[in-house]
């Protein structure tokens, strides 16, 4: 059984499309990259908060919670971050194809990586938001101490100081997390799926895909 060749999808009868109509929603994932401290756990909390208060299924994604289970024998070098996102990537197609809105919250720092997990979805089941809070916020407020311990020489591959970050070029999304309060930052990122037509305008009935 080691040859890959020996294995067959198996098809079943129940559908992605199927369990949409069953959520009464269209599923998606809504992608939180960024610095470090640029404020993706808090956003993806609050987030996470207000669709399922709005009556959406919907399941978070924690990079840092990732790392306890699925990812734990992982590092931070660049090549375990590709497979961190890798695996992350086929976690979120299974979850889209259960027919959940998935919150996505990780650095991600390479634009390919994003990309793979783009493609990997069907058209308009990725929404890449960019919380673009500079080096210099996210070092003020480092609330994990890392950027402290990294300028310390204490550990090493932190995105931004010794590991880079690719900021994406087209994210549908944009997010000045220093500038923008958290409600403020939900409502951009809420205004831009009812606007593509991922989530009903409010009053509205939720439209499966």
């Amino acid at each position: 059984m080691d040859n890959p060749n020996n294995l067959v999808w198996h098809p079943h009868s129940i559908t992605g499309r199927d369990r949409a109509r069953h959520n009464d929603q269209r599923p998606f994932v809504i992608w939180l990259t960024g610095l470090s401290g640029s404020g993706k756990s808090t956003l993806a909390g609050a987030l996470e908060e207000r669709l399922f208060a709005s009556g959406h299924r919907c399941y978070l994604l924690d990079g840092d919670n990732i790392r306890h289970g699925l990812n734990r024998d992982l590092g931070f070098s660049d090549a375990d971050r590709v497979e961190n996102i890798r695996r992350v990537g086929e976690l979120c197609k299974i979850l889209v194809d259960a027919g959940l809105i998935v919150i996505a919250g990780f650095i991600s720092p390479f634009a390919r990586d994003r990309a793979m997990v783009r493609h990997l979805l069907g058209a308009g089941e990725f929404v890449e938001v960019h919380l673009n809070a500079s080096l210099a916020v996210c070092e003020q407020r480092d609330p994990k101490g890392l950027y402290r311990k990294a300028r310390a020489g204490e550990i090493r591959h932190v995105t931004g100081i010794d590991s880079p970050y690719e900021a994406p070029i087209e994210a549908e999304v944009v997010l000045d997390t220093a500038a923008r309060d958290v409600p403020g930052c939900v409502d951009d990122i809420l205004g831009f799926c009812r606007q593509t037509d991922l989530i009903p305008s409010l009053g509205a009935a939720h439209r499966p895909a």
